[in-house]
Parts: structure tokens; C-alpha cells; sequence
């Protein structure tokens, strides 16, 4: 049948709706982890290794396998402080996570 104006009203406002939706969706960005990074470059950071010890330091930099560059680094094995460091270059493998730390 041909369409009414009915037809285009209601196909009109089902628009409406999914872009209302999409906008929403919009309203919160979602963050990637190389977002994540970004942020915390330069900044107070915890990596934990696979073996379970901590480094915190300041993230200098890193690249796409997760190598970290840290300064001011201090090294905790189960919760005590074992070392401090200058620099400290970590090979990506070896790291579990990375978070960013509280002042």
C-alpha cells in the first residue's frame, strides 16, 4: 500500500528514538585501555608483575608490548619495600596489571 502519513510519522519517531539512544550512549565515553595509559603518563602508577612483586613509580613511557620505563621507582615483594630505583625498565611480559596510584 502506498505509505500514509501515518507510516512516516511513526517510522519518523522510531528514528527519534534510536538516535535519543545513540546520543545517550554518547553521553558516556567509553575508555579504552590506551585511554587509560594516556592518562596516567607521567603520572604515579602500580605495575604488578606475574611473580607477584609491586613497582611504583612515575610511568616515563611505554610501547605497544607493554614495556614500561618508570622513574622514582621503589620495589615492594609481598608488601615491603625491597629497593629503590632511579629508573627502571620493565619488559612487558612479565607485567599482570597496571593502575594508577593514589597520591
Amino acid at each position: 500500500h502506498p505509505p500514509t502519513m501515518a507510516d512516516s510519522a511513526s517510522a519518523s519517531s522510531t528514528t527519534n528514538a534510536a538516535s535519543a539512544t545513540a546520543a545517550s550512549d554518547q553521553s558516556k565515553p567509553k575508555r579504552s585501555p590506551s585511554d587509560f595509559l594516556k592518562t596516567v603518563l607521567g603520572r604515579r602508577i602500580v605495575v604488578k608483575l606475574n611473580s607477584g612483586t609491586e613497582y611504583r613509580g612515575v610511568l616515563a613511557s611505554l610501547d605497544g608490548y607493554l614495556n614500561i620505563a618508570m622513574e622514582q621507582t621503589e620495589e615492594y615483594v609481598e608488601g615491603q619495600l625491597k629497593a629503590k630505583y632511579g629508573d627502571c625498565f620493565i619488559r612487558g611480559n612479565n607485567v599482570l596489571y597496571i593502575s594508577s596510584q593514589k597520591k
